[in-house]
């Protein structure tokens, strides 16, 4: 049952993966802004501040030139039309206009695309606008300037006032838009002087570009900087973080733990944030190893107790067994209740014997002794512990699920073997009669381990045991009909060892199905040596 559960974990995780859309070809979306690191988030700040700043500056300038263009383009407008006006005045000589003041455009001092046009006082145009043509680009050509006659919408001329104000007129896409300005002569006609806005225009477009081609670099030359600034001033909190990473690694909750892992004195200056963020950390990892020393001083204190008891009172143990069992044994016949408990008093003294070495092995493996390392055949062991339990458990089921080859580990085979006593022990007395227990072993060739199973398709063992079951003293509940009686030291001492093999162990149940699965180094397989060839 506990292979099917396996097998069927991918199913489930594809099925999740289905419900949140998350497939192989999904596309990532964008994280929130909260969830970016502190580094992005500065330089998309920094960035989009010179972004706005550099539109800002930009549009102001923009506009303040167009503004400067223009009022200047206003003053040689009204100089124009002055001189337009007076050259108008002269030609009619105060009397009807005449076709020549159409001319005005060519007035000394009037600028190349001038348009000039008269306006008669019922609102007329009197002769077609001109304007004051570019001097040819041909070197060899000697036409002079002149104006030239151009066909444009008139109603926007008729609509100007005469008053002197310059305004802005669209006069088709022939000439574009100019900036226009009517007078009024003495005979009581208009005169219509404008300038082109297109050197205003194109002066105004170049600058557009070039700020938004400057800005444009601006803000990469801004990302870029800001990136390597803010990598440079980020490196003191990445090496405050990798220390706290490293004492997150450490095993704080076991063993002689030496806390020696500290920020690097250049980050814990107190005048930077960085600063007192490590000295902050240093302070506490001081704290955290003072704690870990007195802790690990009073475990030490309660092993070498347990160890100096334990080893103390095997000898009055093996005493109170012998008088026992010695006067019990005597040529005269004792009473009945005598004998009971004498009996009784042997009995616990053997179960409390089995407690104190128990607590002797515990406490001798706390201390880190090291254990035998030679290789050991698993496979003996188990065809051993299993003929065991049969004996002592007949009642039981027993199976062998065993390879073909043995299976060889690097460690010491008495303690090994108790591993294997104690899990069977475990399943035998923790499970009601006809119960089937199962003992498997297999070689992992891929991962170098050696994988022992005790499974049994007993009641199981309740989940909110599980977590603490390997732990010292733990005991299960009526649930696994314990039979007989139990120090709840036997699976504390097959972690205690298999730990100490440099191997692990875990537990799977459910109703019906319970695999305590322990893993162990296999002997590492010798090298090849090719045979020398004859000479």
């Amino acid at each position: 049952m506990t292979s099917a559960r396996t097998a069927g974990a991918p199913q489930t995780d594809q099925a999740t993966d289905h419900a949140t859309g998350r497939t192989g070809g999904r596309s990532r979306r964008i994280r929130p802004f909260r969830s970016w690191t502190l580094r992005s988030r500065v330089v998309l700040v920094v960035v989009a501040m010179l972004a706005v700043l550099g539109a800002v500056i930009g549009t102001v300038s923009v506009f303040a030139l167009q503004s400067y263009l223009m009022q200047r383009l206003d003053g040689q407008l009204t100089s124009a039309l002055e001189r337009g006006q007076h050259a108008a005045d002269r030609i009619n000589g105060g009397g009807p206009t005449v076709p020549e003041a159409a001319g005005v455009v060519q007035t000394p001092g009037q600028p190349t695309g001038t348009l000039g046009a008269v306006r008669s006082a019922d609102g007329g145009l009197l002769f077609p606008p001109v304007v004051l043509a570019d001097r040819p680009s041909s070197p060899t050509a000697n036409q002079p300037l002149g104006p030239k006659q151009v066909t444009i919408n008139g109603l926007a001329l008729l609509s100007v006032p005469a008053d002197q104000k310059p305004r802005t007129v669209d006069l088709g896409e022939s000439l574009g838009s100019y900036r226009i300005a009517a007078a009024e002569l003495t005979n009581g006609d208009s005169v219509i002087i404008g300038l082109p806005l297109s050197d205003v225009n194109a002066t105004v477009a170049r600058l557009t570009v070039v700020i938004g081609l400057v800005t444009l670099a601006g803000l990469i030359f801004a990302f870029l900087l800001a990136n390597v600034v803010i990598r440079l001033a980020m490196r003191p909190l990445e090496r405050v973080a990798g220390t706290a990473e490293q004492v997150s690694l450490l095993p704080l909750d076991r063993g002689d733990v030496a806390l020696s892992v500290r920020v690097p004195e250049a980050d814990t200056d107190p005048h930077t944030e960085v600063g007192t963020v490590g000295s902050a950390l240093n302070r506490m990892l001081g704290h955290v190893a003072s704690a870990l020393t007195a802790r690990q001083a009073s475990e030490q204190k309660v092993r070498q107790f347990v160890a100096d008891a334990s080893h103390e009172l095997r000898t009055p143990l093996a005493s109170i067994r012998g008088y026992a069992e010695l006067t019990r044994r005597a040529p005269h016949e004792l009473p009945p209740d005598v004998t009971r408990s004498l009996g009784r008093i042997e009995s616990e003294a053997t179960r409390m014997t089995s407690l104190v070495e128990d607590l002797l092995l515990l406490a001798r493996l706390d201390e880190g002794r090291e254990l035998d390392r030679e290789p050991v055949d698993v496979t003996l062991l188990l065809i051993d512990a299993v003929s065991d339990a049969h004996a002592a458990g007949p009642e039981h089921e027993w199976t062998l699920d065993l390879p073909d080859e043995p299976v060889e580990v690097v460690g010491d085979a008495p303690r090994l073997h108790q591993v294997l006593m104690n899990l069977l022990a475990n399943a035998r007395v923790h499970t009601p009669a006809g119960t089937k227990v199962t003992a498997g072993l297999r070689a992992d060739a891929a991962t170098g381990q050696a994988v022992i199973t005790v499974a049994d398709d007993g009641p199981g063992i309740p989940e909110e045991l599980q977590s603490t079951l390997f732990e010292r003293f733990a005991r299960g509940d009526g649930s696994r009909n314990r039979a007989t009686g139990s120090t709840g030291l036997g699976l504390a001492i097959v972690q205690a060892v298999v730990l100490a093999h440099g191997g692990e162990v875990a537990v799977a149940s459910e109703p019906g199905s319970t695999v305590f699965t322990v893993t162990l180094p296999l002997v590492p397989a010798l090298p090849l040596v090719p045979a020398e060839r004859a000479g």
